[in-house]
């Protein structure tokens, strides 16, 4: 190889690029982050809680993992999940606590 500091920049590129990931974890609001709904009382139940939030105060759907909450990309799909267990397939962004979602599934 002619260049070879390119051809290990392009390694370098590759294995740093980020991959699909599964996650698993509770459909509810960036509002109550920790899907506790137990202090709003929006609602009768974690999914009517979570839906009135998100009508009420223009918050966004995440997914609690137990540990964080992923704000989700797609804003449309999580809606009839809400305070629901599911597997999100997509790539995250640590930094900004953000997964592209591909795929969002009830958990089994």
């Amino acid at each position: 190889m002619r260049y070879p500091l390119c051809g290990l920049l392009l390694v370098a590129m590759l294995s740093a690029a980020p991959g699909k990931v599964r996650l698993k974890g509770v459909i509810t609001d960036s509002m109550c982050a920790t899907a506790d709904h137990a202090r709003m009382k929006m609602g009768p139940n974690d999914a009517e809680c979570t839906r009135a939030c998100i009508q009420e105060h223009g918050v966004l759907y995440v997914l609690w993992d137990g540990k964080e909450a992923w704000t989700l990309s797609d804003q449309h799909t999580p809606e009839k999940f809400a305070g629901k267990k599911v597997t999100v397939t997509g790539i995250p962004d640590a930094k900004a606590k953000t997964i592209q979602a591909a795929s969002i599934i009830a958990a089994q």
